[in-house]
């Protein structure tokens, strides 16, 4: 389906028929919340129930009114990704919306031919998993682990097109929409050779995405068995974290002391001093992959239109490019001192 045929089919005026009666094809939201997560989305992202849909349609509409083309999914449960990561405020529910799409069509490389059997090497590698219990907060735990990376083998966009598909198979809970997600990134083992790969432009591209990008919630990051070159590293990424962001950076070194005081033992695997058992990602790939055909639908609904170019893009082209190429030069002594 195009976007302009969606805005041509959903956009009513205050005073129309509700979406439900307009829109029979289109499915009817039915929240999966508990009596405390309602609790939660109301004091923490200002979302009130009896309100919902008509915040979901208000924000339907400001699509319609300012990106006729945009190409965008407008079902309630998608549209309510947005507005719960940016609090309810429709103007950046609808930025956040706009930045999605911009990133999906500007990032070839990652965004083509985008599917969990397409990246199936790098998660039997054991880059991306995620635990298999959620954190006290009811948050789910994404473990990156750079060192499973080999990149003779394939190349880092293929690491962030796993990482990419995990959040996306994540934010389809609601659940997770309300609590977030904390990160734990295993950083031993890692090279200068494969930190080089990880430039400011890649930087700017993965923080643009994560930052402004995608409705998700990054509650923590946590860094562990970071080596020397970390601090190169994070150099890099530094300069485009916002400072909300940068605060939920958490560097534990190799102290699991200290990691369990943000990740409790309990859920962690063996590997980082945890009772839950060795770490297994057999279970989170066979879900990833098990759900191809609902990525399949789900991305299908993201036209992307020929000649549509909306405003206050994310990523501005080759200004930017030329950005980060000089910082990259400048950046490139601190990895080999840091080395």
């Amino acid at each position: 389906m195009s976007g302009e045929s969606d805005c041509t089919r959903t956009s009513p005026s205050a005073g129309s028929p509700s979406d439900n009666e307009l829109l029979p094809d289109r499915p009817k939201y039915v929240c999966t919340l508990s009596p405390d997560l309602v609790t939660k989305a109301r004091e923490e992202l200002q979302e009130k129930p009896e309100w919902r849909l008509r915040d979901v349609q208000a924000l339907r509409d400001m699509v319609c009114k300012d990106y006729p083309s945009l190409g965008t999914c407008l079902d309630d449960a998608f549209l309510l990704r947005f507005l719960r990561a940016r609090k309810f405020d429709y103007d950046r529910a609808l930025q956040l919306l706009v930045n999605y799409h911009t990133c999906r069509r500007t990032w070839p490389e990652v965004f083509s031919n985008l599917k969990p059997s397409a990246i199936k090497p790098v998660l039997e590698s054991g880059f991306v998993t995620v635990l298999p219990h959620r954190d006290p907060q009811g948050r789910h735990v994404v473990c990156i682990r750079p060192d499973r990376w080999t990149p003779s083998n394939y190349p880092i966009t293929e690491n962030i097109r796993a990482i990419y598909l995990t959040l996306e198979k994540l934010i389809q809970s609601e659940e997770t929409q309300v609590n977030g997600i904390v990160i734990l990134a295993d950083y031993k083992g890692v090279s200068l050779s494969k930190a080089s790969h990880f430039g400011p432009f890649v930087a700017k591209k993965v923080i643009g995405i994560l930052q402004d990008g995608f409705p998700i919630r990054i509650k923590a990051v946590n860094i562990i068995n970071e080596p020397r070159i970390f601090k190169g590293i994070f150099a890099i990424i530094k300069p485009f974290l916002k400072e909300k962001i940068a605060n939920r950076f958490f560097l534990h070194g190799c102290d699991l002391n200290s990691l369990h005081q943000n990740i409790p033992p309990v859920i962690l695997p063996e590997e980082y001093g945890g009772t839950a058992g060795k770490l297994d990602i057999s279970a989170w790939n066979e879900l990833l992959l098990a759900s191809e055909e609902d990525f399949l639908h789900d991305f299908s609904e993201l036209v992307l239109p020929c000649n549509s170019s909306p405003h206050d893009l994310l990523v501005s082209g080759d200004a930017d490019e030329k950005q980060c190429d000089d910082s990259l030069r400048g950046m490139k002594p601190q990895l080999y001192y840091c080395y």
